[in-house]
């Protein structure tokens, strides 16, 4: 049998560096910071780190606006604090994932600074620039207009912030400025590439106008930049003159990529990425207004996604399983229960997403069960997404009341609060850039690491048993009570083995009846669960967020 390549039997562990591990007291979490702190992701058994921007640059969006692809921004540290950060992973065995950021730049860029200064400019066209009017009716996803007038007439497009412009993929000798610094990173021994909406760098050549969705003053662009015409063309290109050349990891950021997209983007024989993260299952507690109408999940939604995904990249093509990033709440908050039940419902979580096939991904605090946080107004926030947002329906008639409560639920802060180190905080000496959670009095690192009870444990747990059972990386996926409003409960198989990956998404006691694990009968193992199974004479019943992995061998007649 062919051996599967390592990223698939790896672990992801995504730091968000200004949140992590401050060193020197400024604040801000810095690359020594991170040194200080391997040996405890070595001990959490994850093989990959995957390191938001360090590069220079003005944080307008912390870190991806570049300014210098081939510069560390002072605040994280210097070149050569990176390149010790590579090797001692490298010593214990973790490969270091930068972030690709190459649908835009910094508008303080060298690139865009000499674009700008002349209609002329050689570097003119490494951007999209227009002449008189704006071109189309384009929304920035930071509110507002994409499009940005200089004092000459001309406007340059920008999907998120105004400082953010957007390059233009169209221009060989801008992809091959791109190409050349791809290969700069990967000569320097990191891993792979994140990147950055990388799906939305071909736009289409007329920019036609989007449809005005209800409550918005511009025109939707995304079906005319979201998966654009040459978008294969370009990354085929990329893996052809850079990737291919390396032993690398590769994920794309693709926000409205369907699994049909992604069979395009993922598999082997088209030379393009490993793997893509989809947002679908992200967008499932958002109203029709976008993310920050929120609404209640309603698990069936949550479990055909995962279905759809789980099937459609089940021989070509590899999934990305994740339920944290910088840019989403916290899942133990989002989905599971903060309160009585944090450690509970996220183990259960842990295990629904860890048990399917993919590669899992964990986002820094993840791991100890760090939750969202709720300020008391809107001058503690710094995330631009959200300012923006307020300051938008604070002049549409909003309260301000109303729009922090929008805040509190989906604002991307609660992903960026720092790293919970101690009982008193632990990341820094001096004063966090951004309010640190007062609950890390209770939820800290330090806890975790010495409870055997805890998220931490069970988070190494799962790690080790992908790595020593097959079945994580190559069973088959076969979704079970599809309808059902309470469990989440999938099978697994390879071989003459079978699992059952069964979970409470709720406070209340359920039951599954013995006809739902029809080999019950047989005899089982639990491979892994956050409370022993309580085994009835209907079947099972479940407390509030139980979840259980059970295993079961096939006989002749089975």
């Amino acid at each position: 049998m062919k051996q599967q390549p390592w990223w698939k039997t790896s672990v992801v562990y995504q730091i968000y560096p200004r949140s992590f591990m401050d060193s020197n007291g400024d604040g801000i979490g810095d690359i020594p910071g991170i040194l200080t702190k391997l040996d405890y992701l070595q001990n959490l058994g994850i093989d990959v780190i995957w390191l938001s921007p360090v590069y220079d640059s003005p944080n307008d969006d912390n870190g991806y606006d570049i300014r210098d692809y081939q510069n560390i921004h002072e605040e994280f540290g210097t070149m050569e604090d990176l390149e010790q950060l590579i090797e001692q992973a490298k010593a214990r065995g973790i490969r270091l994932v930068m972030d690709l950021v190459v649908n835009h730049t910094s508008d303080e860029h060298a690139w865009f600074t000499e674009s700008k200064s002349s209609p002329d400019s050689p570097y003119r066209n490494y951007y999209i620039w227009k002449q008189g009017n704006p071109p189309n009716n384009w929304g920035s996803v930071f509110s507002g207009s994409a499009w940005e007038s200089t004092e000459d007439d001309w406007h340059y497009l920008h999907l998120f912030s105004r400082k953010q412009p957007d390059l233009n993929w169209r221009h060989e000798p801008l992809r091959q400025e791109v190409y050349d610094m791809m290969t700069y990173w990967l000569d320097k021994g990191i891993g792979g590439f994140r990147m950055d909406v990388i799906n939305f760098i071909s736009k289409h050549e007329d920019l036609p106008d989007g449809i005005v969705h209800e409550g918005s003053h511009y025109g939707d662009g995304s079906p005319y930049f979201m998966n654009g015409p040459e978008i294969h063309t370009y990354l085929q290109e990329m893996n052809e003159k850079v990737l291919n050349k390396y032993d690398i990891l590769t994920v794309g950021e693709m926000p409205g990529a369907s699994p049909e997209d992604a069979l395009l983007y993922t598999s082997e024989d088209r030379q393009e990425l490993n793997m893509v993260f989809t947002f679908e299952h992200m967008d499932l507690d958002s109203g029709p207004g976008g993310k920050w109408n929120y609404t209640d999940l309603y698990l069936p939604d949550l479990k055909r996604n995962f279905e759809k995904w789980q099937l459609a990249l089940k021989e070509q093509g590899w999934n990305s399983l994740y339920w944290n990033n910088h840019d989403q709440p916290r899942i133990v908050s989002r989905f599971g229960n903060d309160g009585t039940y944090r450690v509970h419902s996220a183990k259960m979580l842990a295990l629904v997403l860890h048990g399917m096939k993919g590669t899992p991904y964990i986002y820094q605090g993840e791991e100890i069960g760090m939750t969202n946080i709720q300020l008391p107004d809107i001058s503690h926030y710094k995330d631009i997404e959200t300012l923006n947002m307020y300051n938008e329906r604070l002049a549409a008639g909003e309260e301000p009341k109303s729009i922090l409560k929008r805040i509190y639920v989906k604002g991307r802060d609660n992903a960026r609060t720092p790293m919970q180190w101690t009982p008193q905080g632990g990341f820094t000496t001096g004063t966090p850039w951004l309010a640190q959670n007062p609950n890390t009095a209770e939820i800290n690192a330090e806890q975790a690491v010495n409870d055997p009870d805890s998220i931490f444990a069970f988070y190494q747990q799962l790690i080790r048993l992908r790595k020593q059972l097959p079945m994580f990386t190559e069973g088959s996926f076969e979704l079970l009570l599809p309808d059902d409003e309470a469990l989440f409960i999938y099978k697994r198989i390879l071989g003459s083995t079978v699992w059952y990956i069964v979970a409470n998404f709720t406070d209340k006691t359920q039951t599954i009846k013995r006809k739902d694990i029809s080999m019950l009968d047989s005899g089982y193992g639990v491979i892994l669960a956050n409370t022993q199974p309580t085994e009835t004479a209907e079947g099972f019943e479940l407390r509030a967020y139980d979840a259980f992995i059970l295993s079961f061998e096939k006989g002749e007649d089975q």
